[in-house]
């Protein structure tokens, strides 16, 4: 099966098992979606959700966090991983957001990027969801599926988000990108169909019999 054809075959699947895809991460603004996402590193949505159910409707400005200080701010996320460090990010990344953006988010990935604490990922992610860009935000979990879709032979998520960029028209991007981990999530887990069970790995290799084995990023 060509890449072509097998693109064609992912959407159709995806398209009917998930027609519209939420964005998982509650935010009530850019501001609050840039500061959720970086929550969110090596972090569950839910749990992110969790902790900021509490903190956004009470502090959702950058200057909001400036005040706070980096020891409050850390006591507010202390339920998530590497709080510490996420504190410090979220800290400076209001201040530079305050002194040279006027508070707001920026549009583009080069401005998102030099943001303390944001990287590509992440940037790709706000400017998905939050301006409705076209991007591709990848990570190891998606970098995995397309692997065992057979969709890249990437060793990195760079090179996995080239192919996929490649692959799929531009104006499916926003929205597969979270059609991708809400599959993966509940159908092609990484300890469960090994590319061996799961509707678009039994469609893409209808005779694979050995589980496949992924090139970590």
């Amino acid at each position: 099966m060509n890449e072509k054809d097998k693109s064609k075959k992912i959407l159709k699947i995806l398209n009917t098992i998930y027609p519209t895809a939420p964005i998982p991460l509650n935010h009530t603004s850019k501001f609050t979606l840039l500061m959720s996402v970086l929550l969110s590193a090596q972090c569950t949505d839910l749990n992110v959700n969790n902790v900021t159910k509490d903190i956004y409707p009470k502090y959702n400005k950058p200057e909001h966090f400036i005040k706070l200080g980096r020891k409050k701010i850390e006591k507010l996320i202390n339920r998530i991983g590497i709080f510490r460090v996420k504190a410090k990010s979220i800290y400076l990344m209001s201040k530079q957001l305050l002194d040279k953006h006027g508070g707001k988010v920026p549009k583009t990935f080069e401005e998102l990027e030099k943001l303390p604490g944001v990287g590509h990922k992440t940037a790709s992610v706000v400017m998905s969801q939050g301006f409705g860009i076209p991007a591709f935000a990848v990570d190891t979990h998606i970098h995995r599926l397309a692997q065992r879709w057979g969709l890249t032979n990437g060793k990195n998520v760079i090179q996995t988000e080239k192919d996929l960029k490649r692959i799929f028209p531009e104006k499916t991007w926003n929205k597969l990108h979270l059609q991708i981990i809400y599959y993966g999530r509940e159908f092609c887990r990484a300890r469960e169909c090994y590319g061996l069970t799961c509707k678009i790995c039994t469609t893409c290799y209808p005779k694979r019999k050995n589980p496949f084995k992924i090139i970590k990023a």
